[in-house]
């Protein structure tokens, strides 16, 4: 299976002026808790990092000390994370009939989640990691107003890994170029062009590390696996 790492953000949220992905949690970088999850992935066989050309040689010496037997590869990121899985896509080799996207930040994935959805795409166009919604949700309109609250049985947290074939994913990337959608996730793609996404139940710790706060539950949940 192949796997593309968006990584090209600046972690604005964190307080940092660079790549948050290169924060510690238990001394080790944030991506590099990502890089060992898909290293024991055993369906994982290619890994690409989608990033800025100015962070390469940073993550290049953060893949040398973790030792990896898998190949990783670098790919040019765009100025939005839509623009970065496209330039994912097409970088990809020739014979890569699925993909899994999983957000770097998101380094608390266990190998078991990677390897459940590598395992469902096979059988599905479309595919997001994703949890139930435990709140009660509400929607406010632009004053601050609730206008309703949906059922809370419908609701899903979306998550990565997501997982898509390739060429569908190529063809829904074009689409929404063409139209100048922007979109938060690639499933929203599938989504407003017709096609089918299902769910695999996500994990609860699969937390994405956005604010300090979560870099101290990020350091709390890797202290209690041991490492």
């Amino acid at each position: 299976m192949y796997l593309l790492i968006p990584a090209a953000g600046v972690g604005k949220r964190m307080g940092s002026n660079r790549n948050k992905l290169f924060l510690e949690v238990q001394s080790k970088p944030i991506i590099a808790w990502t890089l060992l999850a898909a290293e024991a992935a055993s369906s994982i066989s290619w890994i690409g990092i989608i990033s800025q050309p100015s962070d390469w040689p940073d993550f290049k010496n953060i893949i040398a000390d973790l030792s990896l037997a898998k190949p990783v590869e670098f790919i040019i990121g765009g100025s939005t994370r839509q623009e970065s899985v496209y330039n994912g896509l097409q970088a990809l080799p020739p014979e890569a009939e699925q993909v899994l996207i999983h957000d770097g930040a998101r380094c608390l994935a266990t190998p078991n989640l990677l390897n459940a959805c590598a395992a469902a795409i096979r059988h599905c166009a479309g595919l997001i990691a994703a949890i139930p919604v435990k709140d009660t949700i509400k929607i406010v309109d632009e004053t601050g107003i609730i206008q309703s609250t949906p059922d809370r049985q419908y609701l899903w947290a979306a998550q990565t890994p997501q997982g898509f074939n390739v060429q569908l994913l190529k063809q829904c990337h074009a689409e929404g170029i063409r139209q100048g959608w922007e979109v938060t996730d690639d499933a929203a793609l599938f989504e407003r062009c017709g096609i089918e996404v299902r769910i695999v139940p996500g994990e609860e710790t699969n937390l994405k590390v956005t604010t300090p706060q979560d870099l101290a539950i990020a350091e709390f949940i890797i202290s209690h696996r041991g490492g």
